[in-house]
């Protein structure tokens, strides 16, 4: 099994007996390192044959050249992101060599899809992480695995994909597009372009890192499910970070002091209170997923789950892994 030897891998804390509850009985979140081991047997940086969506979607934007104030960012479309959450505050509670685990006998190129990248810090440095490669030492394109990894990053604001572009160091691995993940219309032709380029139909692993508050809030309870069945139907593995329920509590206090409508959905939410816990019930009931790992919490105590499709549609999945 793959699995086999994660504890020593991720150096965590050794593996426990017990399985993750199932949801009627779960009343807290995972603990950190704990595993589930049942049932696994340049401004445009796309290659010129995958066309880049449209820029016609309800995107926020800058107003007249000035940044959007932290409270102004419905999306979670922050101008710095990663000036108060930085990168090795996840990056931390990830195990080097992780696709070398998830992945041993692929060698073809692995395709990652990262939802809500903002200006693409976060992206790279996962992109680092997972490859093994140090900032500033060695040829960015040669990872230090040998894993060649290909990493779609979107989000809905065009001013930060613009940046992300501008800035990015690995233009041949990681590709910026700016896509509402919300409209079926545009995310779907879209992404089966890219996917077709590779000759798939799915990724092999999806990030979406602080994001699913912001589907909550703009787009309701149904949403949030819609969402989270759409994603998980694109990818082998998800590794997920909610947010949980006092940021909603925080960003729709940051617009009412700004005089600011609420959110529209944020007083009809019945989803609440443990939302890494709402989540992974979601995922597990009713998206054929199953929750493998629970990294831990970051500082700002967001939990860092890592899922696994159970279904047996995406390639190079649990049949030919029996196979193998």
């Amino acid at each position: 099994m793959i699995w086999d030897d994660l504890g020593g891998l991720f150096e965590l804390s050794r593996l426990h007996n017990s399985m993750f509850p199932s949801p009627s009985q779960q009343t807290s979140h995972p603990t950190p390192g704990t595993f589930l081991l049942r049932n696994l047997s340049p401004r445009s940086l796309f290659p010129p044959d995958v066309t880049q969506p449209q820029d016609n979607m309800a995107a926020p934007r800058k107003e007249e050249g000035r940044a959007l104030e932290p409270g102004a960012a419905p999306y979670g479309n922050f101008p710095h992101y990663s000036r108060f959450h930085p990168p090795e505050g996840r990056l931390s509670l990830l195990p080097g060599g992780l696709l070398r685990r998830l992945f041993p006998s692929d060698h073809r190129p692995l395709l990652g899809l990262d939802v809500g990248c903002n200006s693409g810090e976060l992206s790279v440095a996962l992109y680092r992480h997972l490859l093994g490669l140090q900032e500033g030492k060695g040829s960015p394109e040669q990872p230090a695995d040998r894993r060649d990894l290909h990493l779609l990053c979107c989000d809905i604001d065009p001013v930060l994909i613009e940046r992300a572009q501008q800035s990015s160091p690995f233009p041949n691995s990681i590709s910026f597009a700016n896509l509402d993940i919300m409209d079926s219309n545009t995310r779907e032709p879209f992404l089966s372009s890219y996917l077709s380029r590779f000759g798939r139909s799915t990724f092999d692993i999806s990030f979406c890192m602080s994001v699913t508050m912001w589907i909550h809030l703009n787009h309701g309870d149904r949403g949030l499910v819609e969402f989270l069945a759409f994603l998980s139907s694109l990818c082998r593995y998800l590794l997920i970070e909610p947010q949980p329920w006092k940021c909603y509590r925080a960003a729709a206090r940051r617009l009412r002091k700004l005089g600011r409508n609420d959110f529209d959905h944020f007083r009809s939410l019945a989803i609440k209170g443990d939302m890494a816990e709402r989540i992974t019930q979601i995922l597990t009931r009713d998206c054929t997923m199953e929750l493998v790992c629970c990294f831990g919490n970051t500082s700002w105590d967001r939990s860092l789950l890592l899922f696994k499709s159970n279904g047996l549609n995406h390639e190079g999945g649990e049949t030919s892994e029996q196979q193998q």
